[in-house]
């Protein structure tokens, strides 16, 4: 259809991530919001252990999985975070 624009991210709201090191102490999000603003679009990432954590990141960084793995990934199966605190045995 002539003057419609292909949305980018359709499926961003809802979707779930862990990031690769901790933001303000948690690494699983769920985006509740986007937002365009000039040509870029930004997800609000919502902690899902705790709700007063939120977070606006350039949704074209998920994409990096240096940084952000799709879905929750359990603590086991991640690489060790070198700025982790160390473990009381």
């Amino acid at each position: 259809m002539k003057g419609r624009r292909k949305i980018k991210y359709p499926h961003l709201v809802g979707s779930k991530w862990t990031s690769a090191g901790k933001i303000m102490g948690w690494r699983h999000f769920q985006v509740f919001a986007r937002e365009d603003r000039k040509g870029l679009v930004f997800a609000r990432l919502q902690s899902v252990c705790a709700v007063e954590v939120n977070v606006w990141v350039n949704a074209k960084t998920l994409k990096n999985r240096d940084l952000w793995e799709p879905g929750w990934t359990a603590l086991g199966e991640m690489a060790p975070d070198p700025d982790a605190e160390a473990q009381i045995q």
